[in-house]
């Protein structure tokens, strides 16, 4: 089956994007996955094709409709499309590599882009989408996570990457960061690559790749390594 997505925005022409090159635009073009933009100004009812206004209770900025962005979602979600329906938001769930796994095995995405200060309550609750982060900072809109959120889902789609076992030996994928990475020349600059690794001895150099994981989670992320800490105690 193929992996289908849809996506609601007011710039549709932002779509594919970065995903219409390299692995992912190959996979595109051939039909491995698929991608439409939804305008979601086709679904205003007035002659301004409004899609917005001021926010309940007073305050700046403009709150995209409830009752425009309704119809584009049924429009979308047909009955019986059993595809989650991701709203990006800054207020979200943190995007982790175990969601984009789970999105990859099922049968594709229906993402709200929102603008503007927000996106009415009730249709995120009408709706039951859910919301989900790309981190904890503010973008002018949420295509550029939505493209994100792509990005690292269709590259997990069988066939999209040459070697399968490079989406396994990455970061995060068992709660770590990833280890360094070397290649030719053996030395640059003064710096040589680690003699392990040239050593052909295949569990010294797990070790050390696991170590330098372990080393690195500890350093730079904190937080992942007491999860991962937690986990092993399990």
């Amino acid at each position: 089956m193929t992996f289908q997505a849809t996506v609601l925005t007011l710039y549709p022409e932002m779509f594919p994007g970065q995903l219409g090159i390299s692995l992912a635009g190959r996979a595109l073009a051939e039909g491995a996955w698929s991608l439409e933009a939804v305008q979601i100004r086709d679904f205003a009812t007035d002659k301004h094709r409004s899609v917005d206004d001021t926010p309940a209770g007073g305050g700046a900025g403009m709150v995209m409709r409830p009752d425009v962005l309704a119809r584009a979602i049924d429009h979308a979600a047909q009955e019986g499309d059993q595809r989650p329906r991701i709203f990006m938001s800054p207020r979200g769930r943190p995007l982790t590599q175990a969601r984009v796994r789970k999105l990859a095995a099922g049968p594709g995405v229906i993402i709200l882009c929102g603008r503007f200060e927000g996106v009415d309550q009730r249709v995120i609750e009408g709706r039951s989408l859910e919301e989900i982060s790309v981190g904890d900072y503010i973008l002018s809109g949420g295509e550029p996570a939505a493209l994100v959120l792509l990005d690292a889902v269709v590259r997990l789609l069988p066939g999209v990457m040459g070697n399968e076992s490079s989406g396994i030996e990455e970061s995060f994928e068992d709660g770590l960061l990833e280890h360094p990475h070397y290649t030719r020349p053996q030395v640059f600059e003064g710096r040589e690559i680690p003699q392990v690794l040239l050593s052909g001895d295949h569990r010294k150099i797990a070790e050390w790749r696991r170590e330098q994981a372990e080393r690195l989670t500890r350093e730079r992320r904190p937080d992942l390594w007491e999860a991962f800490e937690a986990g092993e105690k399990k």
